[in-house]
Order: structure tokens, then sequence, then C-alpha cells
């Protein structure tokens, strides 16, 4: 889209917002995309927002939360008065509903859904029970299932009758039952439109269809999507009565979902998604936790120097090259780290391969740790070539630090799994803590060596 026509949706918010022109409104966000409409959104303060969701109606404002993120739609609809919130989260997909929810304080949901209609707040309750990586916390109520005994004519009347309602439903399967309520068949409904209006469903129906229980992880799920090319699955309760479905597409959107909060907490945002349009405090506190931690740690680490003082007073050219070993350290560590994540999100490795893992990393680290400890080596050697040995010192300490942080990145994640701990959270304050440690200890005390047997004057 030109520049141009991004820039005029711009100068007509604020005329519309004053006007409440619905329509014009309803017009203006269909113009844009899903990132733009983020955009927009974000940057409104609280009374537009309200100004805007009024104008729009329930039904639109909800399509337009289908643009945004959880934590984006969640932070919006708390600014919102409750019964407008209310309001607004009932027209939402069942699904969508739960996870956003889920992403608001307790008390602000609790608030939402003491407004909504009763079935509709039981319904969302229900949902917010499940784990949010399984298939009960992914599944959308939204379906329609029939008894085995009914027409085909029947069923296709009561599907246009009740078009509007299931229209966002994305049927493409129709689900039968016993009667007493267990699945036992399942209709494409390209098999309901083509076949004869007096036949009953259990003629048509594809019997004993696979099904997943609420429980199924998202593991699971994914390698389901993997085998199968179906458009969705039925969740059954305990007694095999159909409780929900799982769409492919929320499959895929869940584990994009875990992989960016996977980043956020390698990153250092620990509590959660953050958006820049929360409140200051809120976004505040969500890093100086650990901030504060990774500060004590370093300072942990840092304490190493204080023990070769004399050293670093001799030979002050190892302050230049202690932070390079240490950083270049770290990244080849954090790059085992990743692997090993990322292995054990596919199940290519489980919790107690380490001798596996730790060989594999280990030429890994003996290859780059000499080529690198080399070349850093022979600059040390060209800088400060009145003393050759530096260079032997330096580039040893580089290739030794480099072979124990990857053999720490590729060991952390996986003890971490075993202890029932998230890889992403606690793998990388741990690894460069330790690597700094290491880089410091292995620097200091090689060049101390030297110095005591003369190597170094």
């Amino acid at each position: 889209m030109p520049e141009t026509d991004l820039e005029e949706p711009w100068k007509d918010l604020d005329e519309l917002l004053q006007r409440q022109d619905s329509a014009g409104l309803t017009a203006l966000f269909s113009r844009l995309s899903p990132g733009e409409v983020a955009r927009v959104l974000s940057r409104l303060d609280e009374d537009e927002r309200s100004v805007l969701f009024s104008a729009l109606g329930p039904e639109t404002a909800a399509d337009l939360m289908e643009e945004l993120a959880d934590a984006q739609a969640a932070d919006l609809i708390e600014d919102l008065p409750i019964e407008h919130a209310a309001d607004i989260v009932e027209e939402m997909e069942s699904d969508r509903r739960a996870d956003v929810l889920g992403e608001m304080h307790e008390e602000d949901a609790e608030a939402i859904l003491r407004e909504m209609e009763p079935e509709e707040a039981a319904d969302a309750r229900h949902l917010l029970t499940y784990p949010e990586d399984t298939a009960g916390g992914i599944m959308t109520t939204d379906f329609v299932v029939y008894p085995q005994d009914m027409r085909v004519a029947d069923v296709v009347g009561d599907i246009r009758e009740n078009s509007e309602r299931y229209s966002d439903y994305g049927l493409h399967y129709v689900y039968v039952a016993s009667e007493h309520g267990r699945l036992v068949g399942v209709v494409r409904m390209r098999d309901l439109l083509l076949a004869r209006p007096e036949k009953e469903l259990r003629q048509i129906m594809i019997v004993n269809p696979i099904y997943v229980l609420a429980d199924t992880p998202l593991e699971e799920l994914d390698d389901f999507f993997e085998r199968w090319t179906f458009w969705n699955v039925p969740v059954t309760d305990d007694d095999g009565k159909v409780i929900g479905v799982v769409r492919r597409a929320a499959v895929e959107e869940a584990l994009y979902e875990e992989q960016e909060k996977a980043f956020l907490r390698y990153s250092g945002i620990i509590t959660g998604e953050e958006l820049r349009s929360m409140p200051l405090r809120e976004r505040a506190s969500r890093r100086l936790v650990w901030l504060v931690l990774n500060m004590a740690l370093s300072i942990t680490a840092a304490s190493v120097i204080l023990l070769f003082e004399g050293t670093v007073g001799r030979l002050f050219a190892l302050v230049f090259f202690m932070p390079v070993i240490c950083n270049m350290s770290g990244c080849s560590g954090n790059q085992a780290v990743a692997v090993s994540i990322r292995e054990l999100a596919l199940g290519l490795i489980r919790p107690g391969d380490y001798v596996l893992v730790w060989a594999k990393e280990v030429a890994v680290g003996l290859l780059n740790g000499v080529v690198l400890g080399g070349l850093l080596g022979v600059i040390a050697y060209v800088f400060w070539h009145d003393t050759p040995v530096l260079g032997m010192v330096i580039g040893a300490a580089f290739a030794l630090n480099t072979l124990v942080a990857v053999s720490l990145g590729g060991l952390i994640p996986m003890v971490l799994r075993r202890l029932g701990m998230d890889p992403a959270l606690g793998a990388p304050p741990i690894l460069t803590t330790l690597t700094d440690m290491c880089g410091f200890l292995l620097v200091l005390s090689l060049a101390t060596t030297a110095v005591a047997i003369g190597w170094i004057g």
C-alpha cells in the first residue's frame, strides 16, 4: 500500500471519532491490515478507545479484536466500561474469548464474566480451567452435533435456519452422537450436501472417528495434524462426549505464541507478554525483577577478578581481552542453548541424553574455540608483541572457555527440563554467570601462572 494511503486513515480517524461515525469507522478499519489495526488502536488513549468501540458496536468491535494479539486485546478491553466490555467479549468465538480473558487481571476478568449471559460465562469459565498448552486450552466450543437417526434434510434445514449463528463456526464437519451422547461418527459437509435428503446420518457418517482428549498436549496435536490433513479434530471427555473442537489453525497459532513467549522469557520478559501501550509501572515491574536477578549474578561473576588484583594491575592488557572472551564464549553458549531448546521441543533429544549432546557440542566448541582463540591470540601478539606469551594465554583461555560455554549451553536446558523448569527462562542467566566466571578465572589464572614461572615479566 502506498505511503499516502497509510497516512489518510490517520487523518480521518479523529474526525470520525468526533462524529462517532459507525459506518465510516467500520469502512476505515476494513481497509487496514491486521498490523495497521494494532498500531492504530495502541496509539489511542482510553477515552478515544471507549468512543471507538461504542461507535462500532459489540459485534464489529469483537471482529476488530480478532486482528490483535491476546495481550493487546485484553489490555484494550480492560480499559472499557464493564458492561460494554462484556458485550464485546460475548461476541467473540469461544476459544478466543477464553484466551483474552486469560490474559486479563483476575478481578477484571471476573467482573466481565459476571456481566455476561450465564451460559456464555459458564462456557468461558470452563475453558479457562484447561492449561493453555493442551487441547482443552485451545479448543472452541463452537461446533454442531446431531443424533445419528436424524435425517439429512433436517440437518441441512437446521444449518440453514441457524446460518447466522453458525457462520463463524467454520463448519467443515458435522458430528454424530449416539442416544447416550457419545461420539460415534463424523460427516463431512460435502457428503452431507450431496446425500439424499431422506437418509439418516448413520448411513453417511464416517464411523469410529479419530478424536483427542482435553488433556492432549500441544506437541501431540502438532504431530496429529502433521499426520492427518483434517481441518479440525473433535475433543471428547472421558465418557466420549464431544466437548469441543481443535482447529488446525488454532494449533499453528498456539505453537507460534509458545515460540514468542519463549523468546520473551529468553530475553528477560518473564511475567508475560509486554506491550508499550501497557501502564508504565506495570511494564517497569515486569522487567525490574529480572534485571535485579541478573545484577546479582553479574556481581557474583565479576567478584572473581578481585582474587587476582595483582595480576590485573601488572597486566593491564587483560582488561581489554576479558570482556571479549566472556562475550564471545557467551554467544557460543547461547547458540548451544537455542539448539537444545529446539531439539527438546521437537522431541529429537530427551532430558537424559547428556553424553550425546555433550559430545556433539564439544566437537563444535573445540573447532570454533581453536579457530577464534588462535585469531584472538594473534591480535594480542600484534598489539602487545613485547609480551608474546600473552597471546598464547589469551588464545588458550578463549578456546577453553568456548568449550565450557558450549558444554553448559547444551546441557543446562536438559537439566532444567528434567527438574521441571522452563529452559528458556533459566538457561540464559545461569549460562552467562558461569561462562563469565570461568572466562575470568581461566584468563587470570593462566596469566598468573605465566607470571609466576617467569614467562611474562
